[in-house]
């Protein structure tokens, strides 16, 4: 009788196991002035919480989350950084390096965070980002109905102006962690969508490529081509 644990034969080339596929990364960057909510919304989308309690970024932090699209494995890191200047500034060259997709995020109850949202784009394009690179805009804080300053009319039309999809979410209230979830799983469809063009696209014809324009449904939010 054979003896139990080490005396099979080796496995051969038929019981190998599966080949190794690496896991594609997503780099979302999520930028806004301070208390917009930034953190905010990386909790909820990462660990599906709201946090009881949040302090000042400062620099640069960021969550990730493994989804799967299409039946591939994708890890979506989202980097949330410091909205004050002071804390921006020795980080803010790393923050944009490599970025695949921008979420600029307001405060719904603030028409200052929504005003100064020119100058957040200015910065985005100011360090290079390409135009293929999917931007969406976030109305946060959309709990607060009582409170709201920045009517959904004003923020589509800067949005359109701007190339860009509109969310409007609150990550505080639990009833609206689906919106949360479609902004970075949008992004991530999008970004999934234009790599596989863009490959098919330069194989076909090098040195050309597609863009791929965001698609609106009849009130212009939470469309997305995937």
């Amino acid at each position: 009788m054979a003896a139990g644990g080490g005396g099979g034969r080796p496995p051969g080339p038929e019981s190998s196991l599966e080949p190794y596929v690496q896991t594609r990364i997503f780099k979302i960057i999520v930028i806004g002035d301070s208390n917009v909510g930034k953190t905010c919304l990386t909790f909820r989308f990462c660990g599906g919480t709201f946090p009881d309690k949040t302090e000042a970024t400062i620099g640069v932090d960021f969550r990730e989350k493994t989804v799967e699209i299409e039946g591939e494995r994708i890890k979506v890191q989202v980097w949330d950084t410091a909205g004050q200047e002071r804390f921006r500034k020795s980080m803010v060259e790393h923050y944009y390096r490599n970025v695949h997709a921008v979420v600029f995020v307001y405060d719904v109850t603030k028409m200052t965070s929504f005003t100064n949202l020119k100058m957040w784009i200015e910065e985005c394009n100011g360090h290079a980002v390409p135009p293929l690179v999917p931007r969406v805009l976030v109305g946060n804080k959309c709990d607060l109905k009582d409170l709201i300053q920045v009517p959904s009319s004003m923020a589509l039309k800067f949005a359109d102006a701007h190339n860009m999809l509109l969310f409007e979410t609150s990550a505080k209230d639990p009833k609206e962690s689906q919106n949360v979830d479609a902004i970075f799983m949008c992004l991530a469809c999008r970004l999934k969508a234009q790599r596989s063009l863009l490959c098919r696209d330069l194989e076909g014809r090098p040195g050309q490529a597609r863009r791929l324009d965001p698609t609106h449904d009849a009130n212009g939010k939470n469309s997305c081509p995937c």
